[in-house]
């Protein structure tokens, strides 16, 4: 583990390497999971108040949802997440026109119509984050749908904390990633890593 300011961070963030490759996962991330995407404090009303902006690129199942439930629920750990459509794919998963899954929020941000990117957990994927009552763990969720991710990511030469440098910018600020960069750099150097 790396200590960083009042975080804790596994060496996977240095040692393994990583690139969304869409063109293999195809967006799979929005689809899986057995929960939806934690929320940061004040994130579901940010989402409730472009709600009206995006609400035409949702698919029907995930509006009827949204009608019926909101926009988040409480999970089993306590946590605020993003609700799901029949348990299974995030409310705010849509398909874009060459077939791959894509946040709706991230789409209307792009496009200018929102100024909310998307929740700060979904930007970090793969990272997740364990709040304890001492310090924040910045943790790497290996996947099977993010292989492709590892492979394209080895073989451009791309870090974890490389390709997560605006998501953790955005959740950390630029002083403690300054530091992650700087420490693992020096890790690198000293003990280098082949990133399986």
């Amino acid at each position: 583990m790396l200590q960083i300011q009042d975080t804790l961070v596994t060496l996977d963030l240095v040692e393994r390497f990583f690139c969304c490759d869409l063109e293999a996962c195809k967006g799979q991330c929005c689809l899986d999971g057995d929960a939806g995407a934690p929320l940061e404090e004040g994130e579901a009303d940010e989402i409730r108040r472009i709600l009206p902006e995006i609400w035409n690129d949702l698919l029907p199942a995930a509006k009827a949802e949204i009608e019926a439930n909101g926009v988040s629920y409480i999970d089993e750990e306590g946590d605020e997440v993003t609700s799901l459509v029949e348990g299974c794919n995030c409310v705010f998963a849509t398909i874009g026109a060459d077939g791959k899954w894509l946040c709706a929020i991230e789409k209307a941000y792009r496009e200018g119509r929102v100024d909310f990117y998307k929740p700060v957990s979904c930007h970090l994927y793969p990272v997740r984050l364990k709040k304890y009552d001492s310090f924040t763990a910045v943790n790497y969720h290996r996947w099977k749908i993010c292989k492709g991710a590892e492979i394209l990511g080895r073989s451009k030469g791309i870090r974890v904390y490389q390709f997560l440098e605006g998501p953790l910018r955005r959740r950390f600020g630029d002083e403690w990633y300054d530091e992650l960069r700087t420490t693992c750099e020096e890790y690198l150097r000293q003990y280098g890593s082949t990133g399986e």
